[in-house]
């Protein structure tokens, strides 16, 4: 009797070693009990009896990586039945705890309880495509609590090397694909060159996310940032209809349920292109505003806030709720890793990438921003916005950037990349906003105190060898970091610059110009723009796309790339423009009085250049170039 109880035991203690090992048990906050899920209810509710067989279970939606360390990374995929358990619209209420289990279950829910089928998998981690040289290895269970998804740290790595790992549904040959991932160099490695793709904005219905794929195919860079609004919260046809291309999201309607932000990553998830990248590089993405709502902000957003009116006008669903539910699932679904486990909405992290990059990862949106924009209240908002008590990030956050800096510096680290959400640099758009209030007020330009204490940092600090990356505003800018009427500043050289913003466009979200505008009136309004601002360098606003940044101990590349059509999938990239930051002169590297290399770019305006459109086309997946004549960009 003993022996069978100690065996019983011994089961119970695998199985919850095996539980725990998922890391989405614990997202998003292992101290809160209230807000993550009870492994020990979990494992007490699984009837193995019950437990799918193989045949029944597929890798869904591939496998994916991210938040490389130098001797881990985060390892992802899903294993899921043929079912969908939940199909409505309901929330989480009553007495239950924060960031209620889906299917969501009482005795009125025409939904289903959780599942007590567990569902078994094993992983392998290894230095060769074949997987022979195993370095890392397990078991993991997953369940309907956490949409069927599975997160592991994979251990015992070396730094900066490329790894092979696939999951199997345990004790069968149903495997996931094999993905392929790379750790990061030491912080103390003399490493020569990082190359990093840069991301943000990539809305489902309005296009085919090629520009994912696109560095998959050249296989030109190390890892992957993103920079928000991976996912948007849309019904189809309120933001973009994909109809006539099969894009329709799903659920079709406005999301509020996290059974509603579990679908809407699973349909996302469904493109290739995007598929593709996280199956080859490492992620390291940050949330902005349309993995919750539009415009969000720590008290709302521009349709939902806490108010009686808005309860019942924008969805019965509270604002703490509905985000709740969106962090939940991004937590679930993205290949990353919970920094703070005493502090459950924390995104915002930092890498040190050898001696070469100290990249730091902002949350300018969710995490404490004072009130944004909400398209009422601009006026009240251009009026408050140098009000010193103003944020983006709240003060923990911005007390924590600045310490960052500063030790970033003083540990020697060559480059500090800073991803922010939105452009930071002051960008004068009367041309569409007019003279009353000409600025972006939910981008920096509304905290302009944030912002000036920013500059103040890297200025009366010394720091220099700054790369601001930004994205939201679906079109490019590049400028010359300046703290603009406190140091003085020459346009045609950069001098009294401390660095270099790269702003990139959307994936597919459309032009701030307007869907399918011409090519010709987004070089009138380039040119306005680059008129109307000192800094600003180059505006080009036509094209969805991404950017890739070279890093050496030398110089910054950045590179900015077009895709001709996102209407169809196709491996088609334009060159847009080039540009250089060498080390030690903190501003955009000038040649015959212009930014970019050899003072010309395909589209846009360039600061004393040229633009000269060629439609120069590179099919990424054969490397043949050809000329493309797409009449249609978008939808």
């Amino acid at each position: 009797m003993k022996m069978k109880l100690f065996s019983f035991l011994a089961l119970v203690g695998t199985a919850f070693a095996s539980f725990g090992s998922n890391l989405n048990y614990r997202s998003p906050s292992h101290h809160h009990a209230g807000m993550g899920i009870s492994i020990r209810k979990v494992v007490r509710r699984q009837d193995p009896s019950s437990a799918f067989s193989p045949s029944q279970l597929n890798f869904t939606h591939g496998v994916a990586s991210g938040d490389p360390y130098p001797n881990s990374v985060i390892i992802w995929t899903r294993a899921a039945p043929n079912l969908d358990a939940v199909n409505d619209n309901s929330t989480v209420s009553g007495y239950v705890p924060l960031y209620n289990p889906v299917p969501i279950f009482n005795d009125t829910d025409a939904g289903q309880p959780p599942s007590k089928s567990p569902v078994c998998l094993s992983y392998k981690v290894s230095s060769d495509i074949q997987l022979a040289n195993t370095v890392d290895q397990g078991t993991v269970y997953t369940s309907s609590d956490i949409d069927y998804t599975v997160k592991v740290e994979a251990i015992g790595l070396e730094p900066f090397t490329y790894y092979y790992y696939q999951f199997t549904i345990c004790g069968s040959n149903n495997s996931s694909p094999i993905g392929r991932t790379k750790t990061t160099p030491l912080p103390t490695d003399q490493t020569s060159a990082i190359n990093l793709a840069v991301y943000s904005c990539s809305n489902y219905p309005w296009g085919f996310f090629n520009a994912y794929g696109n560095p998959v195919r050249k296989d030109s860079v190390d890892y992957v940032l993103h920079l928000g609004d991976y996912i948007y919260e849309y019904a189809n046809k309120d933001y973009g209809d994909g109809s006539s291309i099969g894009r329709v999201p799903q659920p079709n309607r406005t999301i509020f349920t996290l059974y509603d932000y579990r679908k809407r990553h699973a349909t996302y998830r469904t493109d290739l292109d995007l598929l593709a990248s996280h199956q080859n590089f490492p992620w390291i993405p940050v949330w902005d505003d349309h993995e919750v709502s539009d415009n969000t902000y720590r008290d709302g957003a521009s349709e939902l806030n806490n108010t009686e009116a808005s309860f019942i006008e924008d969805g019965g669903v509270a604002t703490d709720q509905r985000k709740m539910n969106a962090v939940r699932a991004y937590f679930e679904w993205m290949p990353i890793r919970q920094v703070a486990m005493d502090d459950n909405l924390r995104i915002w992290r930092s890498f040190q990438i050898g001696s070469l990059i100290d990249l730091v990862m902002l949350d300018t949106r969710q995490y404490d921003r004072s009130i944004t924009d909400l398209y009422w209240n601009t006026h009240y908002v251009n009026q408050i916005s140098n009000d010193a008590g103003r944020s983006m990030m709240g003060g923990r956050q911005e007390y924590w950037f600045y310490d960052i800096l500063k030790t970033s510096a003083a540990r020697g680290a060559q480059w500090r990349i800073i991803g922010s959400q939105t452009v930071f640099s002051r960008v004068n758009e009367s041309l569409a906003y007019g003279n009353v209030d000409p600025l972006d007020f939910d981008a920096w330009d509304g905290y302009q105190a944030n912002r000036n204490r920013t500059y103040q940092t890297l200025y009366d600090n010394n720091i220099g060898n700054n790369i601001v990356i930004s994205g939201d505003s679906h079109a490019n800018w590049v400028s010359d970091l300046v703290w603009l009427d406190h140091s003085p500043y020459d346009p045609s050289t950069g001098s009294g610059a401390v660095g270099v913003e790269f702003a990139g466009t959307a994936v597919s979200s459309p032009s701030p110009y307007g869907a399918n505008i011409s090519l010709a009136r987004t070089v009138n309004a380039s040119q306005a723009l680059i008129a109307a601002n000192r800094e600003l360098q180059w505006s080009e606003l036509y094209y969805r796309g991404y950017f890739e940044l070279h890093v050496s101990q030398e110089k910054v590349d950045a590179y900015y790339f077009g895709i001709p059509t996102i209407v169809t999938r196709n491996p088609n990239e334009i060159s847009l423009a080039n540009f250089t930051v060498m080390s030690g002169e903190n501003r955009l590297q000038r040649s015959n009085g212009t930014a970019a290399l050899g003072g010309v770019v395909e589209n846009g305006a360039l600061k004393g250049g040229r633009t000269l459109q060629t439609n120069i086309t590179n099919a990424t997946d054969t490397g043949r170039y050809f000329i493309s004549q797409e009449n249609l960009e978008d939808i």
